[in-house]
């Protein structure tokens, strides 16, 4: 399995029937603040854009919304594995993706057989507050040789200039989120991020 090397991250279906057309093929739908019936709404508008453009939408989270709406992949961070049912999303065949921050939750994370690994904040991030200070493209180099051929994804910080560092360090992906969404022109940023990891 390859995954696109570019990983963007919105929190609607607005930015994703923005963006994804301009040749995203990989992007994950992350609404933390929402009721059901809303996120329900943001993923079918996703999955209808996303199939139209053979795009893979990774939902974050919701994993029971993923089940019921057919999502192919799902991506959980460390609290939300303590409450998903990890058996009935696989049972439903889902891909899963996993979110680590040190050795012990990447042992967890393996324990699992995640479809990928997502490691970070490989920066400073100010997408949200977080234990975790900033990782390094270091620690990159060491998840690269304890997980094999699993995927790596780098998070947090993340930009066009240190996209060459976290690839040169072992990542297979790099995921984006405020420097698209803050930036002064996103479809520009977009094109820039997609022409850098072609």
């Amino acid at each position: 399995m390859t995954l696109d090397r570019f990983y963007p991250i919105f929190d609607s279906a607005d930015w994703i029937e923005r963006l994804v057309p301009l040749g995203i093929k990989l992007v994950q739908l992350r609404i933390k603040d929402a009721d059901p019936e809303t996120i329900r709404g943001h993923v079918r508008r996703a999955q209808t854009i996303c199939a139209a453009q053979d795009c893979t939408l990774v939902l974050n989270d919701h994993w029971r919304i993923a089940i019921e709406t057919g999502c192919d992949w799902l991506h959980l961070g460390q609290e939300d594995l303590d409450a998903a049912d990890v058996d009935a999303i696989r049972a439903a065949g889902l891909r899963l993706g996993i979110s680590t921050h040190d050795k012990a939750e990447l042992a967890r994370a393996l324990l699992l057989e995640p479809d990928y690994v997502a490691l970070g904040p490989i920066y400073p991030t100010i997408l949200k507050q977080m234990k975790w200070h900033q990782q390094g493209t270091a620690k990159l180099i060491t998840w690269r040789a304890l997980i094999g051929d699993t995927p790596l994804i780098a998070i947090g910080g993340m930009n066009i200039d240190r996209a060459a560092g976290a690839f040169d360090a072992g990542a297979d992906v790099v995921s984006a989120v405020t420097d698209i969404t803050l930036n002064a022109s996103p479809k520009d940023r977009v094109r820039a991020w997609l022409a850098a990891t072609r």
